[in-house]
Formats: C-alpha cells, sequence, structure tokens
C-alpha cells in the first residue's frame, strides 16, 4: 500500500506528535491481567515517547483478577474490576512512583465480577457491565471518605442494578454465545447525556440517559439500536467531534459507524466493515476499537488473526475505509492502547503474554509491521495510559 500524501494537516499533526514525544518525558500505562496464571494483581510500567522501549513491569497493586481498569478524569484515581463479590475496587494513584493505594470497593454478593468499567465525566458515577448475569450496575463516587475531600473517589454503595434478562428480548443466533443477555460495555457519550450499553447476546446496543447526581440509569427515549443478527455488539467509543459512535461485533469481526442523536439518543446505521483480510478462514473474534487523537485513524484487534485493524474515518459522512493489517506481536490482543502523544500503540497479548510497543507512522496511520520492543506479562487483558 503506497503512502497517502502527505497533507498541511498531516504534517501539523506529525509535528505535533514529535513535540509531545520529546518535551513530555516517559509515559505510564496500567495493566490489568488474570491472576491464577503467576499473575499478582495490576503492573505498571512506562513507555519512553522517544524510542518506544517499555520498561520492566512492576507490581502496582495485588489483587485478584484486575481485568478492566479505567483511570479518573482527574487522573488521581484508577478504578479496577474486582474479583469476588466486589463490583469494583478504587485506589488512589502516586502519579511519581505508580504504585496504587487501595480505598475502597463496592459490593454486589453476587459472586460474579464484572468485565467492564465506565466512568462519568463528572467523575460521580461508575457503571459496571456484567457478562455473566446481563445486567448493569451503577455506583456512586463519593468525595471525601478515605482519601482528602479534594481527592474524593470512595466507593458508594450501588444504586441501581438493571438486568436485561427481564426484558423480554429475544437472544441473538448464535447458540453458546448468545444463549442469554450478555451485557459486554458502557460508552458514555462526550456530552455526558447518554450511556450505551453493548449487550452482546441480544445483539442490541442500549441507550440509557445518565443521573450523574444520583448515580443512576434510566432509559432514554430511543431505547435500544438492533444490530445485524450474530454481531455481538462487544466495545465502542465516540469520534473526536463526537458526532459517531463506532461499535466493534466480537462475534462477526466487523467495526459499525452510527450517527449519535444528541436529543433522543437514537443511532443511525452509516457503515460496516470487516475486520479480517478477505482470504482470512479461520476462527476469529474481535475485541478493542480506539481512535487515534487526532481523530482521523482507528483502530481494532482480532483474536484468532492475532492483529490490529487500522481504517481510516472520515468524520463527516462516517465512513470506513480498510488502511491495513497490523500483526499484534503475539496471541489473543484482547486489548490495545494509543499513547495520548499519538506515536505508540500497546498490545495486550493475553495467550502469549507480552506488552508490544508499535510506532503509529504519522502519514498513513499504520502501526509498525513489528514491534518496536516487548515485554512480559502474565495474562494480560487490559492495558491504560494514566494521563
Amino acid at each position: 500500500m503506497s503512502p497517502q500524501k502527505l497533507t498541511n494537516d498531516d504534517a501539523a499533526a506529525r509535528s505535533a506528535t514529535a513535540t509531545l514525544r520529546q518535551t513530555k518525558g516517559p509515559a505510564r500505562l496500567y495493566v490489568g491481567t488474570y491472576t491464577g496464571s503467576g499473575s499478582e494483581g495490576i503492573y505498571t510500567l512506562q513507555i519512553d515517547r522517544l524510542s518506544g522501549a517499555l520498561a520492566v513491569p512492576e507490581v502496582a497493586a495485588k489483587t485478584a483478577n484486575p481485568t478492566w481498569l479505567i483511570v479518573s478524569p482527574d487522573k488521581r484515581r484508577l478504578y479496577a474490576v474486582s474479583g469476588g463479590d466486589a463490583a469494583a475496587a478504587a485506589y488512589a494513584v502516586d502519579r511519581v512512583s505508580g504504585r496504587l493505594t487501595p480505598a475502597s470497593e463496592a459490593y454486589l454478593g453476587d459472586g460474579k465480577p464484572p468485565c467492564h468499567l465506565a466512568i462519568d465525566a463528572t467523575a460521580q458515577l461508575l457503571i459496571a457491565s456484567h457478562y455473566h448475569h446481563g445486567t448493569v450496575t451503577t455506583i456512586p463516587i463519593q468525595a471525601g471518605g478515605n482519601w482528602p475531600a479534594s481527592h474524593g473517589g470512595t466507593l458508594g454503595s450501588p444504586t441501581r442494578v438493571i438486568e436485561h434478562s427481564r426484558l423480554g428480548h429475544p437472544t441473538g443466533p448464535h447458540p453458546t454465545r448468545q444463549d442469554a443477555p450478555h451485557v459486554h460495555s458502557a460508552t458514555i457519550s462526550p456530552d455526558n447525556r447518554y450511556a450505551y450499553i453493548c449487550d452482546l447476546g441480544l445483539d442490541r446496543i442500549y441507550a440509557y440517559a445518565l443521573d450523574s447526581e444520583h448515580a443512576t440509569l434510566s432509559p432514554a427515549p430511543s431505547f435500544y439500536t438492533a444490530t445485524r443478527p450474530g454481531a455481538g455488539p462487544r466495545h465502542a467509543t465516540f469520534s473526536r467531534d463526537g458526532r459517531l459512535l463506532l461499535v466493534v461485533g466480537e462475534l462477526d469481526s466487523t467495526l459499525t459507524t452510527y450517527t449519535y442523536n444528541s436529543e433522543t439518543a437514537a443511532l443511525t446505521l452509516v457503515d460496516t466493515q470487516s475486520l479480517l483480510p478477505a482470504n482470512f478462514s479461520g476462527e476469529n473474534t474481535a475485541a478493542e476499537v480506539r481512535i487515534h487523537p487526532n481523530g482521523r485513524w482507528v483502530y481494532a484487534s482480532n483474536r484468532g488473526h492475532d492483529s490490529i485493524a487500522t481504517f481510516a474515518l472520515d468524520d463527516t459522512r462516517g465512513q470506513l475505509r480498510l488502511l491495513g493489517h497490523t500483526p499484534s506481536g503475539g496471541r489473543s490482543p484482547r486489548h490495545f492502547a494509543i499513547c495520548p502523544c499519538g506515536g505508540w500503540l500497546v498490545t495486550a497479548n493475553q495467550e502469549s503474554n507480552t506488552l508490544c510497543a508499535f510506532a503509529i507512522d504519522q502519514t498513513t496511520g499504520l502501526p509498525s509491521s513489528t514491534p518496536t520492543s516487548t515485554v512480559t506479562v502474565p495474562k494480560p487483558v487490559c492495558v491504560v495510559f494514566s494521563e
């Protein structure tokens, strides 16, 4: 594939990325894992913005199966899925050492931890998605508590549990993965009005209106959008201008764009593209979707093909154009993250126990064909930048 012609905007983006790399020093990452196979919990490490070198990971907090992590808007707190009866755990972030200090947990008592967490823009509401139960739990984030009031961030008792299985909707066509509702994620709109819940089992994207002050959700005027049968919506992200919602279909390995109506929460289908090469015939499940900081490139991960698919996004029309595939550097890239500087993409390869850093070409948007750096982390399934 020949590089695209370099425009003034491209040149400006490359210059901005180079400046961020040079002036901000290393960036910190946190890694969530499955424990029981050598992992001790949440790990932390830094990436050199100039070279892409990953430092040796260190244990930031010992905990069971912290499979999803999210950093608060003010970067002072980290929330993690917690094993056992707890829905989520809150940690204070030491921004120098990267160490995490436990602060509070929100308990459900149902024995099944969630698979995903989302935090609203006001940092008053945490949303937990439960794959096994097909439920959504709302948890208040409180000021004060075990931390100074200026930090806040402790978790209160859940305010509501929404059970999709009681809504009476049919399940999807996949015989094993869509035998019941399976809530996989919550994505909050940039205007902080709605939470979009991907239910893999029902092939639906539900829209709930946010009440941050009372830490709860209620059905939006346009309550749900049906995906195509068997898509299995998993994760989603909004375009940088907030006009588009991009949803990855785990079961049919697709990426779909919808326009977002901020008044009714209605989603209108624009485009759907396969995440796989035309000649691929093996088993695959899609996992994560992320947008580059410049808003022009979209990335999604394939488990089976073990790659990162890169697309150009026409944010005016919402159309996607496949640019290429990059091997993920390991097996089963369940998650990946993009450095805020836009220069690096880091994959979490669950089955090969590796994190890999790739340089992003600032002209084409494509990650480099081979990783710049690789480090070992047991069963990594989530990686986030803490800035």
